[in-house]
């Protein structure tokens, strides 16, 4: 019985020595930040945590990177490669083909658009709206409005508003108008109660139509700011608009039944861009925002919060046995400060 159980044990540590020194092939594909080449070594958010998840395992593995986003999550399905890992996306189809890990990263997808699509604030532009010109002529009303009452009630008192109806409307209107400049003139103070109360209440209204004048200018010049042919989902109907083939972008496209031009990858997407084949891209928003950082900024800007929502995963074969262990492992590394402290050196602090 003896010989019987050290038999057994020793297969066990035999088979567990195999296993550890099984050498994993995992496929990536080029989507920086999350995977990349830099100075001739495989880098990026997601390659950099499965280093992290890799040291806790134990595990020993290979990169193989394909030249397309589809071509990796074929190698999965085949059961050519034992994990993929970029930006992928969880989804209910994949996840019918393949099993995938506890989400590693949030995302969602984003709109860049082109540089000259983005207007840049214009005081004129600003001053010739019709927003601000309507402000405008309320105001002036108001204060045309003020000045007369003003000279209906001053006019047998006071000296400057004892003129006929017809030569007071100006008069009364500058009254009312350096009232609210400049607080008034100290020789032309009311001189009948209700005169006094009505300045009382012009002099504190001013204070708001002041106000008014400052809140309104502001906005207008943050609308200018934004504004463009393009500033969401819906203005991109009857747009040249580009994604990646097969993409969830590409899908969330579809569905919305908006035209774009499908590119194999991220580089002929990101061509296209530049080259002015499109006006506006919509992909995975921290890509887009990496791309931005890296000097993309000068063919075009990212607009808007990120929309459509989704997670992204390590992608393993069906009924792969690596799923548990990683799953453990991921969640070791974010109870322990390991995750927090990789998402912040690659996108900052986090919301």
């Amino acid at each position: 019985m003896l010989y019987v159980r050290l038999t057994f044990a020793a297969l066990f540590l035999f088979w567990a020595q195999l296993l550890s020194a099984q050498v994993l092939t995992v496929q990536t594909v080029t989507r920086p930040p999350f995977s990349m080449v830099e100075e001739g070594r495989d880098t990026g958010f997601s390659i950099e945590l499965l280093r992290l998840l890799s040291e806790r395992l134990g595990w020993e593995y290979q990169i193989e990177r394909s030249e397309s986003f589809a071509d990796m999550l074929q190698s999965v399905r085949e059961r050519q490669a034992d994990l993929a890992v970029a930006n992928i996306s969880i989804t209910a189809a994949r996840e019918v083909e393949m099993d995938f890990s506890h989400p590693i990263f949030e995302s969602g997808l984003q709109i860049m658009v082109q540089a000259d699509e983005i207007r840049q604030p214009s005081l004129l532009r600003a001053l010739f709206s019709w927003d601000l010109a309507a402000a405008i002529g309320i105001a002036f009303l108001l204060l045309f409005t003020g000045g007369m009452f003003m000279w209906m009630f001053e006019r047998r008192a006071q000296p400057y508003f004892d003129r006929p109806l017809k030569e007071a409307w100006f008069p009364s209107f500058w009254w009312a108008l350096n009232l609210v400049v400049n607080g008034g003139f100290e020789e032309r103070v009311p001189r009948t109660p209700v005169g006094r109360m009505f300045g009382v209440v012009l002099v504190v209204s001013s204070l708001f139509i002041v106000s008014v004048f400052v809140a309104k200018i502001t906005a207008v010049m943050t609308v200018e700011a934004i504004s463009g042919s393009v500033n969401s989902v819906n203005d991109l109907y009857g747009k040249p608009v580009g994604t990646i083939e097969g993409s969830t972008a590409a899908g969330f496209l579809d569905r919305r039944e908006i035209d774009y031009a499908a590119y194999p990858g991220l580089d002929a997407m990101l061509e296209g861009f530049e080259e002015g084949e499109v006006k506006a891209v919509v992909f995975d928003a921290p890509v887009l925002n990496y791309y931005a950082q890296k000097g993309g900024h000068r063919y075009g800007h990212t607009i808007g919060q990120p929309f459509l929502r989704e997670n992204y995963g390590l992608v393993f074969p069906s009924g792969s046995p690596l799923v548990e262990d990683v799953n453990q492992a991921l969640l070791a590394v974010q109870e322990d400060g390991s995750y927090d402290a990789l998402y912040r050196e690659w996108f900052g602090s986090r919301d």
